[in-house]
C-alpha cells in the first residue's frame, strides 16, 4: 500500500506496562496499516493487546505503561516522538474516540449539549451559536432528534447514548476514529443499528476507522480490513473478504470456526479453541499459539515466525503459511481442535 492511500502505519510497535517489579510487553513489535477512508477491524481474545493498542494509537495510555519501541506514522507524523502538548492538539481534531460504555464518556450531571459544547467551544474554538448549529447537526447526524440535547445522559437508552458518544467524536471532523468494543454492551438489534450508523457516517464523511473487538460477525459485517492477534502479537492481517473466506494463520481459521455458518446450522455446534493464551508474564517461545494449534510443528515450539507481507497486503506469521489450503480443510474438522484426538 502506497504512503498517500495510508492514513496510520504502525511497524515494530511495543508497549510494556510495570506490573511490580516485573514487565509485561502487552503489544509486541506489531505492524499493520489503517488506509484511508477505511474500517480496519481489531480481533482477537480478551487480553491479546487490542485495547492496548488503541489506547497506544490516542498515547492515552495507563501510568504504569510505556510505549518503548516502534513507530505509529499518522498522516506523515510519527506519533511515538510528539510531546503530550503535541499530541493534544490532535486529540478531537484528528483522532478522536468511542469508548465501549459510553458513559465512561458522558458526565451524568451535566446535559450533552454542555459536553458538546466542552469539545465544540473549549477544543474546536466555535462560538457559542456556531457550537448551537453544529451540535444539532451532530444529533440530526447520528439519528437524534436535536431536541434531546437538554436532556442527561441518563435520560437516553443505551443505544442513544452510543449514538451520543458518535456524535461526541465526529464533533470536530477528525480522520480516523478509535473505536474500543462500541455495541458490546448493547442486544443485536441495536448493535446492528449503530453498526449501520457508524459505517453509514465513515462513508459519508471518509475518514478511517479502527474498530477493536472480539466479535468475528461485527468484523465480517463492518470492517473493510482486520488485524488478528494474539497474545500481544499480529498474527494474519489482510482484506476482511479473503481474509475470513481463505484464512491462512491457524489461530484465524479457529475464530472462524467459532463463528455461526448459517450453511452449516445443521451442525448444531461450534468448534471452540481448546485451552487459553499463554501469560505474558512470562511468554513461551515460538508461537505463542503453538500450545493451542493442533498443526504446531517442534519448530513452532523454538522459533518465532515473522510477520510476513504477500504482494496482496495479506501478512501472516506461521512457519506453514504454505500449507495453509492443506490446514483448512483439516481446520473445519470438529475433532482437529480436540486436545485428546
Amino acid at each position: 500500500m502506497s504512503t498517500q492511500d495510508t492514513l496510520l502505519s504502525v511497524t515494530e510497535l511495543q508497549v510494556d506496562y510495570q506490573v511490580g517489579a516485573s514487565t509485561v510487553r502487552a503489544v509486541d513489535r506489531a505492524t499493520f496499516d489503517v488506509p484511508r477512508g477505511a474500517i480496519v477491524g481489531l480481533v482477537g481474545e480478551s487480553g491479546c493487546g487490542k485495547t492496548t493498542m488503541a489506547s497506544a494509537i490516542t498515547r492515552i495510555i495507563s501510568d504504569n505503561a510505556t510505549i518503548s519501541g516502534g513507530q505509529m506514522v499518522f498522516d506523515g507524523t510519527d506519533l511515538v516522538s510528539l510531546s503530550e502538548r503535541q499530541m493534544n492538539r490532535l486529540r478531537w481534531r484528528d483522532i478522536a474516540f468511542i469508548p465501549q460504555s459510553a458513559m465512561n464518556s458522558l458526565d451524568p450531571v451535566y446535559t450533552v449539549e454542555y459536553q458538546l459544547n466542552e469539545v465544540l467551544r473549549g477544543r474546536g474554538g466555535l462560538s457559542r451559536r456556531a457550537a448551537q448549529v453544529r451540535s444539532e447537526e451532530l444529533f440530526e447526524m447520528v439519528g437524534i432528534e436535536p431536541g434531546r440535547l437538554k436532556d442527561f445522559p441518563h435520560q437516553f437508552s443505551g443505544g442513544m447514548r452510543q449514538r451520543v458518544a458518535i456524535a461526541l467524536a465526529l464533533a470536530l471532523d477528525p480522520k480516523l476514529i478509535i473505536a474500543d468494543e462500541p455495541v458490546t454492551a448493547l442486544d443485536v438489534i441495536v448493535q446492528r443499528q449503530i453498526l449501520d450508523q457508524l459505517r453509514s457516517l465513515q462513508q459519508m464523511l471518509g475518514i478511517s476507522v479502527v474498530m477493536v473487538t472480539h466479535d468475528i460477525s461485527v468484523v465480517a459485517y463492518t470492517c473493510d480490513h482486520t488485524v488478528v492477534m494474539y497474545a500481544g502479537k499480529v498474527v494474519e492481517s489482510g482484506r476482511t473478504a479473503e481474509l475470513l473466506r481463505t484464512p491462512v494463520h491457524p489461530y484465524t481459521m479457529g475464530l472462524k470456526n467459532a463463528f455461526p455458518d448459517l450453511k452449516g446450522a445443521e451442525q448444531g455446534l461450534l468448534t471452540p479453541i481448546e485451552g487459553a493464551p499463554p501469560s505474558l508474564m512470562n511468554p513461551p517461545d515460538g508461537c505463542r499459539f503453538a500450545s493451542r494449534c493442533p498443526f504446531a510443528l517442534e519448530m513452532c515450539r523454538s522459533v518465532d515466525p515473522a510477520l510476513m507481507a504477500g504482494q496482496d497486503g495479506h501478512a501472516v506469521a506461521c512457519h506453514r503459511a504454505a500449507e495453509a489450503p492443506a490446514l483448512r480443510a483439516e481446520a473445519v474438522k470438529y475433532e482437529t481442535w480436540q486436545e485428546d484426538a
